[in-house]
């Protein structure tokens, strides 16, 4: 079958491949983490796919980028349009495809992924050129102009993950597609369903055959093709280390640019001068989405003389969050996104207790629930140097850790091979500024988390990423800049 049908929503399950539908030979099943049912079975892509969304995005890329900058402009605040039309649909279908919370989706996630469309068209239109001349008799020579232009790069092949599906893709597509360029986006398999949808609403839109291509499949049979091909000119991925690894080896035949988003391993510094009830809530926040969050400040580090306090209120904090369906407002945390990944976090869990851990609360799947439902659990007596502390888990798991003074407190924080984010809780300012000036971390929050201004640079340090997005930044990323340098004199005109 080449639909699914999601609450009642139409979702076509084939490929979208230079304007048109596109089915393949062979299907793999999408669950639902809900209740671990199969929604749909969604075309399986490999060389062929790959290779007809490359062409179809090399033969739309001319008219595209040629394409006058309002224009553009145009066609992607209509794409916003169109996602703002098809809130609710596209929030149910997201939240049955991979857990997050329906009251999240329809109350700004959704909102947010149009606003990249509309925030990406706006910023666009600020870029325009920037001429500058070198003064007479300078180093650079006399009176020379400098002109500077941002040029489309050309196709680009986008991999989006599964834990946030629509939003982050529209935070790729969005200045890939304003910036000139056309596009195969390749979501995660694990939350296939509302890329299609997005295809359906540019199309919509008006944005042309062949410059939005969507292929659906496995990274292991589609992603080497698409990552390798001599045509693509920028790859941006966000996931795992080890996928970032393949990726760049397959880019590097063709020394295609990288911009990579990848794992994080956050803390979150609580001192003593912080206020108790806010930093609960900072801690208890990073249990969002099932902890499946990049950003999520999974090591809480305490000071000493408040560590009893804070991990009595955060336990009872803790304890009044609502595990259960994602679509019922009353849920707080949802269930984990695949079989695959709830192994995986409990895999952490049981050899972190092995090596001594001591569970404060949770440290198992939610029995009541089914088996994708892991309880929000809290680990302390760990060591610095142990996989739970080290490793990315991503699921509702933290640890606890205590530090004497600030020293350590640093320490502890910049002590892993990930440099993502960071979260500080004081109510010290002068400390804030000393602290957040020493933390490795392309994100540092101090009594806030998870807030983000679409101007401001975004993306990690160390293992957590390659090259930053976000304002102009991202048409860095996605453009060819060029400086044409002109003489004053060689013109037979002077008009």
């Amino acid at each position: 079958m080449s639909e699914a049908r999601i609450a009642g929503v139409a979702v076509d399950t084939r490929h979208w491949i230079g304007g048109r539908r596109v089915a393949s030979a062979h299907t793999f099943p999408d669950l639902s983490p809900i209740d671990g049912s199969i929604l749909a079975r969604i075309a399986r892509g490999g060389a062929d796919e790959a290779e007809a969304a490359v062409a179809a995005a090399k033969a739309a890329f001319p008219g595209w980028a040629a394409t006058p900058p309002a224009e553009r402009a145009r066609v992607l605040h209509a794409i916003a349009d169109g996602v703002e039309e098809r809130l609710e649909e596209l929030a149910i279908v997201e939240t049955t495809d991979n857990g997050a919370l329906l009251r999240s989706h329809r109350r700004g996630v959704i909102q947010r992924a149009a606003h990249n469309f509309r925030f990406f068209a706006d910023w666009l239109l600020t870029l325009g050129h920037e001429d500058f001349t070198t003064p007479t008799g300078g180093p650079a020579g006399p009176g020379h102009t400098n002109h500077i232009s941002w040029d489309p790069a050309g196709p680009c092949v986008l991999i989006t993950p599964w834990n946030a599906p629509l939003m982050l893709a529209t935070w790729k597509v969005a200045p890939a597609l304003a910036a000139g360029n056309s596009v195969v986006l390749k979501p995660a398999e694990w939350s296939p369903l509302t890329a299609s949808l997005l295809a359906d609403i540019a199309a919509g839109a008006g944005l042309p055959p062949g410059v939005l291509n969507v292929v659906q499949g496995y990274g292991s049979e589609i992603g080497d093709d698409l990552t390798s091909h001599p045509d693509v000119r920028r790859i941006s991925f966000t996931g795992s280390v080890p996928t970032a690894r393949r990726i760049a080896a397959s880019a590097a035949r063709n020394l295609t640019p990288l911009s990579l988003e990848l794992g994080g391993k956050s803390p979150l510094l609580v001192f003593a001068d912080a206020d108790p009830e806010l930093a609960v809530e900072l801690a208890v926040e990073q249990f969002d989405n099932a902890g499946q969050v990049c950003l999520a400040a999974t090591r809480l580090l305490v000071e000493e003389s408040i560590a009893d306090e804070f991990t009595d209120r955060f336990t009872r904090k803790a304890a009044r969050l609502t595990q259960g369906d994602p679509r019922e407002e009353a849920t707080d945390i949802g269930p984990t996104i695949h079989p695959r990944q709830i192994e995986r976090v409990d895999g952490f869990v049981r050899r972190a207790i092995a090596a001594g851990a001591r569970v404060v609360f949770g440290g198992g799947s939610h029995t009541r629930l089914g088996g994708l439902y892991y309880r929000p659990t809290l680990l302390t007596d760990v060591a610095q140097d142990s996989e739970i502390v080290q490793e990315e888990v991503f699921g509702p798991v933290l640890t606890l850790q205590t530090f004497a003074d600030e020293a350590e407190a640093i320490h502890l924080a910049n002590d892993t091979r990930y440099g993502l984010a960071a979260t500080v809780a004081t109510g010290d300012h002068r400390r804030a500024e000393r602290v957040t000036a020493r933390l490795v971390a392309g994100t540092v929050w101090v009594n806030c988390f998870f807030v983000r201004d679409l101007r401001a640079p975004f993306g990690g340090s160390r293992l957590s990423g390659v090259g930053r997005e976000g304002g102009t930044w991202s048409f860095d990323f996605y453009c060819d800049l060029k400086n044409r340098v002109t003489a004053r004199e060689g013109f037979s005109d002077h008009g």
